[in-house]
């Protein structure tokens, strides 16, 4: 069976790097904030092309501290507006909910399975004071329509980068784009810690100085509480295991994208539709997805022929059922075509070529 992916290959790839950064901290006896972490933030602020990164629990609390401290620092209030696509996964819906925001759902483009720009400026109100633009599957969803649209209604621009780590637009990293991104390292990411982990990048000093305190438990100074924050921290461990891995993140996004081009130069079966290409800069590969109408046939016939695919994602956050009610009369049709028909196909920096021509053929096989 060909893995979807296989985490022990990737970490392997550098197990000697891993182990002495895992022998380093135990070895120091400090375990929490301290000097893996900073490390790691300032390679990952530079990497990024930010001044300031903040590393937290997970992808989910990163983006929940931006909005929570848009929310201390007085530039939004519970009630207030987030647009987001309707096809992301439920994390970044989470994180606008959980603050007492409301989510706007827009439509992706179903070509580029992104944020559709053009159908964004028919969701603002007067209530609206925010875009979280997700850069799905590790495809770049900025575009220049959607950086005006922000500065014509005085948005704050934010990212969940949380699949999308190195990739960029026009030479500008994504995490880099907006006001503030939250971006998640869980094991499977193109930059992927060996537990959760996460972590906050931006650009404003205030904004950052504010989630650094409401991730430890609202505090800047010991003892001394100024929010009613959270235990979120990025602990010592993970913090260097990710620094190791952060130097290598450039060459695996190439080795991806390799396996990319190949699926997308070799995959001719009429019944399996890609999205548009991107060029490589604009799309690091967390995912490869595709689209067929008879998707369960499709997984069914890869996994009977020694390939297996997982599905992102089956059901789209207005139909799951913690958000029953809240969004009754919604027509989605497009998310919703995409939950039904997306299947997504082995990829990652340790297949072999063997392995991805063989995806290919057993896909170019598949008839109905």
């Amino acid at each position: 069976m060909i893995p979807f992916l296989s985490l022990k290959d990737i970490t392997a790839k550098y197990a000697e790097e891993i182990h002495q950064a895992v022998r380093r901290v135990v070895d120091s006896g400090w375990y929490l904030q301290g000097a893996e972490n900073e490390r790691f933030e300032r390679h990952y602020s530079e990497f990024i092309g930010t001044q300031y990164c903040i590393g937290c629990a997970n992808g989910l609390d990163a983006l929940i501290w931006i909005y929570r401290a848009y929310i201390e620092l007085g530039i939004m209030q519970p009630g207030d507006e987030v647009i987001v696509p309707a096809n992301t996964y439920i994390a970044s819906v989470l994180a606008i909910t959980e603050n007492g925001l409301k989510a706007v759902l827009v439509e992706p483009n179903p070509e580029t399975l992104e944020l559709d720009d053009t159908k964004i400026e028919r969701a603002i109100t007067s209530r609206t004071k925010s875009i979280l633009l997700v850069h799905l599957y590790g495809r770049c969803a900025y575009t220049e329509k959607i950086g005006e649209i922000c500065k014509k209604y005085n948005l704050h621009l934010v990212e969940d980068n949380a699949q999308a780590h190195g990739c960029s637009f026009n030479g500008t990293r994504t995490g880099s784009i907006g006001e503030a991104a939250g971006h998640s390292f869980y094991p499977g990411k193109n930059l992927g810690a060996l537990g959760d982990g996460g972590a906050v990048t931006t650009n404003n000093k205030e904004l950052a100085d504010c989630i650094r305190a409401l991730a430890n438990y609202g505090s800047q100074k010991k003892y001394v509480f100024q929010y009613c924050g959270r235990n979120s921290r990025l602990d010592e461990l993970q913090a260097a295991v990710l620094d190791v891995k952060l130097r290598h993140l450039d060459e695996d996004n190439r080795q991806r994208q390799a396996v990319a081009a190949y699926y997308y130069d070799n995959i001719t079966n009429p019944l399996i539709k890609l999205p548009t290409r991107l060029p490589d800069q604009n799309n690091v590969y967390h995912l490869f997805p595709v689209l067929c109408g008879s998707r369960d046939l499709l997984q069914q016939y890869l996994k009977d022929n020694g390939v297996q695919t997982l599905i992102h994602y089956p059901i789209p956050p207005h139909l799951q059922e913690c958000y029953k009610g809240v969004w009754q009369v919604l027509s989605l049709p497009i998310t919703e075509r995409l939950a039904w028909q997306e299947l997504s196909l082995p990829i990652s920096q340790v297949m072999s070529s063997e392995d991805v021509e063989k995806v290919v053929e057993v896909l170019n096989g598949f008839k109905i």
